[in-house]
């Protein structure tokens, strides 16, 4: 079977740069990588050839030589060893790519225990002002028989497989790479009697009961984290975190945006046209708002310092009343009177003097129908 292009195996064009050839590379290595597709014959015949054509092209000579010659400028020994540029960069590539996988000589011993993330629903009260919340988190924790050893007796030996290492070094091909010892897990240690509690693991599932203080000003979003009560490592090894995640209900009279507070209030009509005091409900207690006569439906109201005063903030932030001028409903027949009697004071030149509003609009609309029937 004849060998395909070299630039066709890497999906790039002839003009190719040598960012662009090292990345075509690494997208290939990582698709057809043989630990990646066990037992598949065909995958493993991509990445030789994926990486047999990185060799020659990332070499500046062979490239020249192959665009010249193609494949036969390699046949009977013209392209020389494998010793140059290219075959340097394969093993950096291959290294980026799999370091992770198989260790790289990063990780030494087994891995932490993972974070864990909780959710934890609050009223807006208690988001303001802080409160402590018990929580239930479902996690794995030290096995208590063996305190976390994996072991029955509380004896463990060093791995005669990795001497302690955690990590094995295996020769793939060319390539040498690291990964964790399979006949510890990484650990470094063996156990001979495994705790038959834990079956040697060190960690059994659990429900982990924790008293969590809320500080004063967290909202949606906000994180608190609880160094070393996520999930217990592996024997030897150290816990995660928690991250526990604040999440605010609705609540039934205020929005919040940031430091502020909104709230709407009704009132009636004949306050807004003659002007009232209203009590208003905040977080502290009632206050007063005066509506001036005239005042009308949207206004706001602003109460400075009565909002909330964040985990981040030097001083609290204000509340925002919007008042929204209410119909009155189920009128009585002598208030229908009375409605019709105020209404019938409106007729007459006199009446857009007091609904310049309904005036204007009413104006607008006359001159946009003027324009469309000119």
């Amino acid at each position: 079977m004849s060998k395909r292009d070299y630039y066709e195996v890497l999906g790039v064009s002839r003009s190719v740069t040598e960012d662009e050839l090292k990345k075509a590379y690494r997208r290939a290595a990582q698709k057809f990588h043989p630990d990646r597709n066990p037992g598949d014959a065909e995958a493993e015949v991509r990445f030789k050839e994926a990486k047999e054509a990185y060799e020659v092209l990332s070499d500046g000579g062979k490239r020249r030589m192959y665009d010249q010659h193609g494949h036969a400028a390699f046949e009977n020994g013209m392209g020389g060893g494998n010793g140059g540029p290219g075959f340097a960069d394969v093993n950096d590539i291959f290294g980026d790519i799999f370091g992770d996988i198989f260790g790289g000589g990063r990780q030494r011993g087994p891995r932490r225990g993972a974070d864990l993330r909780y959710v934890v629903e609050l009223d807006l009260e208690e988001a303001v002002f802080g409160v402590e919340k018990r929580i239930e988190v479902p996690t794995l924790v030290a096995c208590e028989p063996c305190k976390g050893s994996g072991s029955e007796d509380g004896k463990v030996e060093t791995c005669k497989t990795c001497a302690g290492r955690g990590q094995v070094r295996m020769q793939r091909g060319i390539f040498a790479v690291q990964q964790a010892c399979p006949a510890c897990g990484g650990r470094g240690q063996t156990i001979a009697k495994p705790c038959k509690s834990c079956h040697g693991n060190g960690r059994v599932q659990q429900d982990k009961v924790l008293e969590v203080k809320i500080p004063a000003g967290v909202d949606t979003g906000d994180r608190i984290r609880l160094a070393g009560e996520g999930e217990a490592g592996p024997p030897g090894a150290q816990p995660g975190d928690l991250y526990v995640e604040v999440d605010v209900r609705q609540h039934a009279i205020f929005q919040r945006d940031g430091n502020d507070l909104y709230c709407e209030v009704p009132i009636r009509f004949s306050q807004a046209a003659l002007g009232a005091d209203i009590v208003v409900p905040t977080l502290g207690g009632e206050a007063l708002i005066k509506v001036p006569h005239e005042t009308q439906t949207g206004k706001l109201f602003r109460l400075r310092g009565k909002g909330v005063k964040s985990v981040r903030a030097h001083a609290p932030g204000d509340l925002l009343c919007r008042v929204v001028v209410e119909t009155p409903v189920n009128l009585t027949a002598k208030q229908r009177e009375l409605l019709k009697d105020f209404e019938s004071t409106f007729e007459g030149e006199h009446g857009a003097r007091h609904s310049p509003r309904s005036s204007g609009f009413l104006d607008g609309v006359k001159a946009f129908w003027e324009r469309m029937t000119s």
